[in-house]
């Protein structure tokens, strides 16, 4: 999978990784759906921040799911 490209399906790629990587288990709440093209490059650092650390805490996970929820289409 090419992430340079941003395309719809990297973008939702890019959300499931980021749910299943934070064992999100309502998976509504942060519908790939809900994201559109302008949003990419934030949705890209968020993935290229969750892929590379191991773990995260409660607030971390809240913080990723917040952030994630306030690029949610209007």
């Amino acid at each position: 999978m090419d992430l340079s490209l941003k395309t719809k399906e990297n973008i939702e790629y890019m959300i499931a990784k980021i749910l299943e990587k934070l064992k999100i288990i309502n998976v509504d709440a942060v519908n790939p759906k809900h994201f559109n093209d302008e949003q990419y490059d934030e949705i890209f650092d968020i993935y290229q921040l969750v892929m590379k650390r191991p773990s995260f805490s409660p607030r971390e996970m809240q913080a990723i799911v917040e952030e994630l929820g306030t690029l949610r289409k209007q």
